[in-house]
């Protein structure tokens, strides 16, 4: 782990706090057992393309430190990167490896509010639905009977 001058000071702090807790080493497995390529991008990131695996089915996510897509080179950037960098940033103050069952959690409840993964998980709406691509859904409740996918 280099030392990047062009990182901030929380950017260094999550990198190490990403490596000792794991999340990024597991992160880094996945790149490998997805067949991805790996590469080091902005912010501490590790940008891996070119992912195999059908799950996740999400047009990039991250594990630690370490964003996966499996687009080519190119993908990962604006929004949506700053999107995942937000996720980064989660893996840390979550301790790392419980993010994941933890973000399973979130999955779940906003499947049950609205009948999507994503509108009201609470991690996804931390680091900006729109940024990542997802659409901001209506809880079931607050649905009119004549627009049931609103």
């Amino acid at each position: 782990m280099a030392h990047n001058p062009g990182m901030r000071r929380w950017q260094r702090i999550r990198r190490v706090l990403n490596y000792v807790n794991l999340s990024t080493p597991f992160g880094l497995l996945v790149v490998r057992l997805g067949g991805a390529r790996a590469a080091p991008g902005p912010a501490g990131l590790i940008l891996a393309h070119g992912y195999r695996l059908p799950f996740p089915v999400a047009g990039a996510f991250t594990v630690g430190n370490v964003v996966l897509t499996r687009r080519q080179e190119g993908f990962l950037t604006g929004a949506l990167l700053r999107h995942e960098d937000r996720h980064a940033s989660q893996y840390a103050l979550c301790a790392g490896l419980p993010m994941l069952p933890l973000y399973l959690v979130a999955v779940a409840v906003s499947v049950l509010v609205c009948g999507d993964p994503a509108s009201w998980n609470v991690f996804e709406r931390l680091a900006n639905l729109e940024d990542g691509d997802y659409v901001r859904r209506s809880p079931w409740w607050a649905r009119s009977r004549s627009s049931p996918m609103e």
